[in-house]
């Protein structure tokens, strides 16, 4: 009995080690995971629609398009968190009307006219970040530092979340309409008032994504911080057919993927937002081979229809 009872106290004193000291003796940790578990919150059911609308691209073109936003800001304020989102929201609306227009106005489609913009972008917020400060703050600004995030970073990033939560909420209703029967849309929009809302709807859900990416660069970096967005989406469209079980399952699978992200950054000392996103691919990778609509619940449907 006593045996069993060491034991048992064993295996919980090296639980709460592994799992919950870190974030019980460490106040960057806990900062580090509620932001972590808000962006997971607000991002994730974004790229759902993302995927859905089929601009699944469009989330990756934008976070590189914030970069030359964050540069500036970055350079003419310094380390300012305020003043980097702020280019960083300003940049990305600024290259996606810019692509809006010249596949309006020429004959490239809206996506060879975005990639070929942020591509531009991201070459020149690079240059500019590494022209004025040091090659830290160029890796800070890239790839971000969950472990890193201050208390305004919080409040930016908790702010972002609550704001894209209820403004989601409120576009639900027309994104669903738009992405599943666009036509009836279009045929409202000959009537004088569905264009303007359909307008209204894309415009607003478009600055819904290009915000969440801005919060997103301060735990994740520009480069990875449509990783969280996209990722949980595209895995949870393996498990659900409808679109509610969607939503709650990306927002699940990415605040699974921060918890672990940052407790494997902080044990195996790696860089966290990397890790963050390499658990969230992990669980893409075992949702296409376990989910429903991944490879071995077809193959056996398969094998047991031959059979």
């Amino acid at each position: 009995m006593d045996s069993f009872f060491s034991l048992y106290l064993s295996l919980t004193q090296g639980s709460y080690d592994l799992l919950l000291a870190p974030f019980a003796e460490f106040a960057f940790m806990r900062r580090a995971l509620v932001a972590t578990l808000a962006l997971s919150l607000s991002a994730a059911p974004l790229g759902v629609f993302l995927t859905l609308r089929r601009m699944s691209l469009l989330g990756d073109a934008l976070s590189h398009a914030v970069l030359p936003g964050v540069a500036i800001g970055f350079m003419l304020f310094g380390l300012s968190l305020t003043a980097m989102a702020a280019g960083g929201v300003i940049a990305g609306m600024l290259v996606a009307a810019i692509a809006g227009l010249i596949s309006r106005s020429t004959a490239l489609k809206e996506d060879a006219s975005l990639a070929a913009i942020y591509l531009v972008a991201l070459a020149l917020g690079v240059t500019l970040i590494s022209r004025q400060g040091t090659q830290l703050d160029l890796l800070h600004i890239l790839f971000g530092s969950a472990l890193g995030v201050d208390t305004q970073g919080l409040y930016l990033v908790a702010t972002v979340a609550s704001v894209s939560v209820l403004a989601l909420a409120g576009l639900y209703r027309g994104l669903v309409l738009e992405s599943f029967d666009p036509v009836f849309l279009s045929a409202a929009g000959q009537r004088g008032w569905g264009g303007w809302r359909s307008w209204i709807w894309q415009q607003g859900f478009l600055m819904l994504v290009v915000i969440n990416l801005v919060a997103g660069f301060q735990t994740l970096g520009t480069l990875m911080a449509v990783g969280l967005m996209m990722l949980p989406a595209v895995s949870s469209r393996l498990w659900h057919d409808t679109l509610p079980a969607q939503l709650l399952n990306a927002s699940g699978q990415a605040m699974l993927a921060g918890l672990a992200g940052l407790l494997l950054s902080y044990h195996l000392d790696t860089p966290s937002g990397p890790t963050i996103i390499g658990c969230a691919g992990s669980l893409y990778f075992f949702s296409l081979l376990f989910a429903p609509g991944g490879w071995l619940p077809r193959y056996r449907s398969r094998t047991h229809r031959v059979a």
